[in-house]
């Protein structure tokens, strides 16, 4: 296969997915090695950029999908409102980055956290799949633990935790202090 029509059949699989197709697989179905596949997708990503176009070619957990240009958010809002009730809430959103920045963390970490009880916003997270149960605590009644999932990081187009904006210093400590914890991050 050559290389234009390589590139072509990467866009169509990728514009055609739900999920975020990994390098391997897309290598596969091109008859191509992993390191051909990824000059492709290198070059598709820099056609996209240099001809300003409203999609592009982006890494999100583990994969490569398609997807709008964040500059055209605001218009596709507008074109689909009706569909913006799909959105997350104010709520689901303090729980889901306190989960990612503290994961593997309890629903008890994250009440004393938020301040308010949050089970069933951890419900509605748990059905959206965007967190999982991760495991259990050890001490008194084994409480659940949290973490985000693969979906977490297709939402948000992110390619792994490493992605997400360092914290202030400041914040931290004061998410701290009002979880009753030292600064110093150590039990006492």
């Amino acid at each position: 296969m050559e290389k234009e029509q390589q590139k072509r059949a990467i866009e169509a699989l990728l514009f055609l997915s739900e999920e975020p197709v990994k390098l391997d697989k897309l290598a596969a179905i091109l008859s191509t090695t992993a390191e051909e596949a990824g000059r492709r997708i290198r070059e598709l990503q820099e056609e996209h950029l240099s001809q300003g176009r409203g999609l592009q070619i982006f890494e999100a957990a583990g994969g490569y999908q398609m997807g709008t240009h964040p500059e055209l958010a605001s218009f596709l809002e507008e074109a689909f409102s009706e569909e913006v009730s799909s959105n997350l809430t104010n709520a689901a959103l303090e729980v889901l980055a306190i989960i990612a920045y503290k994961q593997p963390v309890t629903r008890i970490e994250i009440e004393s956290i938020r301040g308010v009880r949050s089970e069933h916003v951890l419900d509605n997270l748990l059905k959206r799949k965007l967190i999982k149960v991760s495991g259990r605590k050890e001490g008194p009644g084994r409480p659940l633990l949290y973490g985000t999932t693969p979906d977490f990081l297709k939402y948000f187009g992110l390619k792994d935790l490493g992605d997400l904006p360092e914290l202030e210093v400041e914040e931290v400590e004061k998410e701290e202090e009002e979880a009753g914890e030292p600064e110093n991050g150590t039990a006492q």
